[in-house]
């Protein structure tokens, strides 16, 4: 697939459910305390520095809960009408089009970076090109936060809340993403995994990687 295709791909598919997508998740972290501490986390190892990005930002709600523990974030995401739904519930933040691969952020601009489930659409072979880009916008010794369904099997979603959209979202071990972190330049800080919660409709355990980049 080129860039283009999945591009287009991943922008048609969130485009289409961008409202339903934020009006079904619209409290989700109300029920994900662990969610919550990890982005606690997150934001002390950023302390008092400067911009933080959360990249594949979706709605906003990861951006607008990292603003309240006192970060200075914006948004960045391929999908205007996630973008436009950010913007609606968070008129004080910023928020950006743009693509992961390829930000538009001059080289060690960021105190800190948030990739919250925005990996799970890439190729296996396009990783190493993501964190790669996130090693070069961050500031050495700033800390990214990956979160990612983790696993083998991945789930394909087809028609959506009813639209004629399809993508797949893949679950990838956390052994093996804290590695392609390690050979692109970060140094490991923490691995937590929480498992399955069927009463948030989940299949999959969810994992969060925590690391620095390196000097």
């Amino acid at each position: 697939m080129t860039d283009s295709d999945f591009l287009t791909a991943t922008r048609t598919f969130y485009d289409a459910i961008a409202e339903d997508y934020a009006k079904l998740f619209e409290d989700e972290m109300a029920h994900r305390p662990l969610e919550r501490a990890v982005l606690r986390v997150f934001a002390e190892l950023v302390g008092a520095g400067g911009p933080v990005a959360d990249l594949g930002c979706g709605p906003g709600r990861t951006t607008a809960r990292l603003a309240a523990l006192g970060l200075d974030v914006f948004g960045v995401d391929l999908s205007e009408s996630m973008l436009a739904i950010a913007r609606r519930e968070n008129p004080g933040l910023r928020f950006e089009r743009g693509s992961m691969l390829e930000l538009d952020l001059p080289d060690g601009a960021l105190s800190g970076a948030v990739s919250f489930y925005s990996s799970i659409h890439l190729p296996d072979d396009r990783l190493p090109e993501l964190f790669a880009e996130f090693h070069r916008v961050l500031a050495p010794g700033a800390p990214l936060l990956v979160a990612f369904q983790a696993g083998d099997e991945h789930r394909h979603h087809d028609r959506p809340f009813g639209h004629p959209v399809a993508l797949t979202f893949l679950r990838r071990r956390p052994e093996d993403m804290a590695a392609l972190l390690t050979r692109a330049g970060f140094a490991p800080h923490s691995r937590t995994v929480r498992e399955a919660d069927p009463t948030l409709d989940e299949t999959a355990a969810q994992a969060f990687l925590i690391a620095r980049r390196g000097a």
